[in-house]
């Protein structure tokens, strides 16, 4: 028995919720959806293993299988959306609402759509015919904690050679991406009474050296590392929280910024960490101040997928678009680890991500189904290499 018809799942993709977030107030399992997706791709043919996760609400990836052997393809798509206000709506985001050639839906742009176009592109061949294996990847916290990618990553198994994940890139293919570091700097003193700075330990005034410092480091970085194939062609660091204090008669006992760094492919996260808490060690040394240096996320490394890979070249010459760069952060990374050429290649767009009034533009379907025919063709039903 085939799969469901196209529209039906992608109906049926947007009114489950899967929600992934960092607040447990909006965060979301994402079982029923991939136990669903799961039984379609089971009527298709594929060999479907689900794989549960330790966390709670429940959640789990999906790896679903049509041929084996070496080498292969990998069609992968986070199934988790991120939280939405639906009074910013003009419809129901967990329901697909087609009007003005869209398709309107929480997901539908990024990035659970992609997932049932890999499976109607799939249900165009005669399993007999795959001569290496198709995988469809489906994952669970992109969006938050990237806990479904890791634990593949983690696994170690090998899935294919060659993957493709359908994040929004308007059919633009993407080789290279900015990894995504959020971390926090809390500095400690001794709060005391205004009148008398003897009395305390100023924690704002170690702060504005520590930001000083950031700055400093931050124009070291970029006259270090430049790539001009991206838009934003240095690594960036954003300061981007701050707070201090609690009345302008206290000597400030404590503060703490927030920033966002997103380093080049070729910049290590770790040693980026190490770096900068040593260096902040150093400005703060003797001033009896405290420094706490901490992820407040475990981040993203960058990715860069070699501009000669077949999977690259490939999908150049099918968009008819030369492979590009970004600075949003994907699951790649962690399909990287497993040995695999990885390429950013979906149909919906980023301005639409995260946005009220997500949407797919009906008139990408066609083309993404026909691009997706081709890949499926080149690299497992008739494969030109291992």
């Amino acid at each position: 028995m085939p799969a469901p018809e196209l529209m039906h799942m992608l109906r049926r993709l947007i009114e489950s919720p899967s929600v992934s977030s960092v607040s447990p107030a909006f965060d979301m399992g994402n079982r029923a959806l991939i136990d669903e997706l799961a039984g379609w791709c089971e009527s298709a043919g594929f060999a479907v293993e689900v794989m549960p996760l330790d966390e709670t609400p429940p959640k789990a990836n999906l790896v679903a299988t049509m041929g084996s052997g070496p080498g292969g393809l990998v069609l992968a798509g986070h199934t988790d959306t991120v939280p939405c206000d639906p009074g910013l709506w003009s419809s129901d985001p967990f329901r697909l609402d087609e009007r003005d050639n869209r398709l309107y839906g929480l997901g539908t742009s990024d990035m659970k759509s992609f997932l049932a176009l890999a499976l109607e592109a799939a249900g165009r061949f005669d399993p007999r015919d795959f001569r290496r294996p198709l995988v469809i990847l489906a994952t669970a916290d992109e969006e938050s904690s990237m806990c479904g990618a890791k634990a593949i990553a983690d696994a170690g198994r090998p899935l294919g050679r060659y993957a493709v994940i359908g994040e929004p890139t308007g059919l633009r293919p993407i080789r290279m991406h900015k990894g995504v570091l959020m971390e926090a700097i809390r500095v400690t003193g001794r709060s005391g009474h205004s009148s008398d700075p003897s009395l305390g330990n100023n924690a704002l005034e170690g702060m504005h050296r520590v930001l000083g410092e950031i700055l400093r480091w931050r124009a070291e970085l970029q006259a270090a590392w430049r790539n001009p194939q991206f838009k934003v062609e240095v690594p960036t660091l954003n300061l981007g929280h701050i707070h201090g204090g609690d009345n302008p008669n206290r000597i400030c006992g404590q503060c703490e910024l927030h920033i966002d760094l997103r380093p080049l492919p070729g910049m290590d996260p770790d040693e980026l960490r190490a770096q900068m808490e040593k260096r902040l060690a150093r400005e703060l040394e003797g001033t009896g101040l405290g420094l706490e240096v901490f992820r407040l996320f475990e981040g993203i490394p960058p990715m860069e997928t070699p501009a000669d890979s077949p999977l690259v070249r490939t999908a150049e010459r099918l968009t008819g678009h030369a492979a590009e760069a970004v600075a949003f952060g994907t699951e790649g990374p962690y399909l990287r680890r497993l040995g695999m050429d990885v390429l950013v290649l979906g149909p919906g767009d980023i301005e639409q991500a995260h946005q009220p009034d997500e949407f797919l533009a009906l008139d990408r379907i066609r083309p993404t189904l026909d691009l997706l025919e081709d890949l499926i063709q080149r690299f497992c039903v008739n494969p030109q290499n291992p």
